[in-house]
């Protein structure tokens, strides 16, 4: 959404792993020096910890990247597993035949065994990754230690890479682990970055994003304000960052300032801002403060140009029929706001405002084509769902009683009303907050108490999410084919790894499935039906949520706002 207003090619603070965007601080390369020695000597584990979003994930790629072409990979992003689940796990990554169901141990070992001895006669090195490597139980580690006594006068003949927070690494110290620990050939713990290499950071994503070397949008007490509230912590970089971009480009400065950083990790951070005591900001949604900043300037702007800036709002008589389709609409909508001291602010809720035009209630056929142009932004020509079709979309209809079960599926959603004067009507739900919904005309953001909206909603909802490429329905273990790829592709996304050529979803991809949905209060049944589909899509930044849809109304309409 800034990235035009900053002349930017693309989005430069993604948390998603991009190797363009690969930043190597002396420690980064120091970690990879460590990781690549472990990985040459031979040793049987490899060990690298560090706090959450510290980077550890993008060193693992690298690494992977720079392996010999001779070489197997199996990794486990799910370690919460029994020891028979995850030997299972990593017989499925090898593609390493088994009997299915078995929980013998020395089955899947003596699988796995045999796996590495025809690897070892055939010159290839086999590598084993274990992620969030905090979560294996004792069990499991000792089950884990197991698998590398194969070995010859020269060389383990399975190597593995531990990768975990701090706290891995003070339960290898207990005194049961001690024969593993003494193991790991090859250890290291990834610190942030510090000041400089903070700042340096954020310049190095910027230019690979498009910026021009002269250009400085991050001067340097911003930097320091995001060095002191994320630590150094790449991830949280990236998150305050991209939100204060945003808040720059909503109030059209061209360099993004320290309060505007503070007021970033309000958000998206939840620490004390600055401007605590200011009701405005003190725990406001972000993309409600955005809407009343943007209120504030386009009310400057019309009273400047407008001296009959209280004018009250026209009445509905401005409504038409439609021609040929028996649906209603509207003219042009008055997006003049109301003056605090007009006669329509002071009615309140009565026979006043209810004849008051409501630029947010549309006919059915507005409702679409305004969905349509939010989500693609270009002309309905056709039927919505038949349009959405034929563009990898689906379209549901849904009856609900609660707004949280419109909420739900996290879309934005077309919600049908009943007129006063009896006829079909609609309005384009974009969220709720502190009971107020934000509605979309087609031209505007609209404000609207959920009590009116309520008064005139019949319990029925539609709205539109995109599906993996060649979904036909959910998909469940031993389905294959183009739309297993694109799932495998989007956890890969999630993870920061890199995609592999899987078409089948297998029962390492049901387990990491089932991860996903437990950490995301889903029904954990492994399958990927539309909720955790909307879910993934949503968590990797491609689907087109309740947030990005406010975030695009406000974009399209260039701040218009209405009440």
């Amino acid at each position: 959404m800034y990235q035009q207003y900053f002349g930017l090619t693309e989005q430069p603070f993604s948390i998603a792993v991009n190797p363009r965007y690969l930043f190597m601080s002396d420690r980064h390369r120091d970690a990879l020096a460590h990781l690549l020695y472990g990985v040459g000597s031979g040793g049987g584990f490899i060990l690298l910890t560090g706090e959450v979003g510290t980077g550890k994930t993008t060193l693992n790629r690298c690494l992977l990247e720079q392996l010999p072409e001779q070489t197997d990979i199996a990794i486990v992003l799910n370690p919460a597993l029994s020891a028979v689940e995850l030997l299972a796990t990593v017989c499925d990554e090898f593609e390493v035949e088994y009997e299915q169901g078995t929980d013998s141990l020395k089955l899947l070992t003596d699988a796995l065994h045999q796996f590495l001895l025809a690897n070892h006669r055939a010159n290839r090195r086999t590598v084993l990754m274990i992620d969030e490597a905090q979560h294996l139980g004792f069990e499991v580690l000792e089950q884990i230690r197991l698998l590398t006594n194969l070995e010859t006068d020269e060389k383990k003949l399975l190597q593995i890479i531990f990768t975990g927070q701090p706290e891995l690494a003070a339960m290898l110290r207990r005194p049961e682990l001690r024969q593993l620990n003494q193991r790991i050939t090859a250890r290291f713990n990834l610190t942030p970055l510090d000041a400089s290499e903070t700042a340096a950071y954020i310049q190095h994503r910027l230019q690979i994003a498009g910026l021009p070397s002269n250009r400085v949008v991050f001067p340097s007490a911003a930097s320091k304000a995001v060095y002191r509230l994320s630590g150094g912590i790449p991830r949280l970089v990236n998150l305050l960052c991209d939100r204060a971009m945003m808040g720059a480009y909503g109030r059209q400065v061209e360099e993004v300032s320290a309060r505007l950083v503070t007021e970033a990790a309000a958000e998206v951070l939840g620490t004390a801002s600055s401007n605590a005591t200011d009701p405005i900001r003190a725990g406001m949604p972000y993309g409600r403060l955005l809407m009343v900043t943007l209120a504030l300037l386009c009310g400057v702007v019309w009273f400047v140009a407008r001296p009959d800036f209280s004018i009250p709002l026209t009445s509905e008589a401005s409504l038409t029929e439609e021609q040929g389709t028996g649906g209603l609409a509207m003219s042009q909508p008055d997006l003049r706001m109301i003056s605090p001291d007009s006669p329509a602010s002071a009615a309140g809720v009565g026979a006043a405002s209810a004849a008051a035009v409501r630029p947010w209630l549309l006919s059915p056929k507005q409702a679409e084509r305004a969905l349509w142009g939010l989500v693609q932004g270009q002309p309905l020509v056709e039927g919505l769902c038949d349009a959405a079709s034929a563009a990898g979309w689906l379209c549901e209809r849904h009856q609900a009683d609660v707004w949280d079960a419109v909420l739900d599926h996290n879309r934005p959603s077309i919600l049908e009303l009943r007129r006063d004067n009896g006829f079909a009507g609609a309005a384009i739900l974009l969220g709720i907050s502190n009971e107020r919904a934000q509605l979309w005309t087609g031209a505007a953001v609209c404000e609207v108490p959920v009590a009116a909206l309520a008064a005139l909603w019949r319990g029925r909802f539609s709205y539109l999410w995109q599906t993996p490429t060649g979904w036909t329905g959910p998909v469940s273990e031993g389905v294959t084919g183009i739309v297993v790829t694109d799932i495998v592709r989007a956890l890969s996304v999630l993870d920061g790894l890199p995609v592999p050529p899987l078409g089948v979803y297998t029962a390492a991809v049901a387990e990491r499935v089932r991860a996903f949905q437990r950490a995301r209060g889903l029904e954990i049944d492994g399958v990927m039906g539309a909720k955790s589909w909307r879910a993934l899509s949503d968590e990797i930044g491609e689907g087109f949520s309740l947030e990005n849809a406010l975030l695009s109304a406000l974009s399209q309409s260039g701040g218009a706002l209405c009440l």
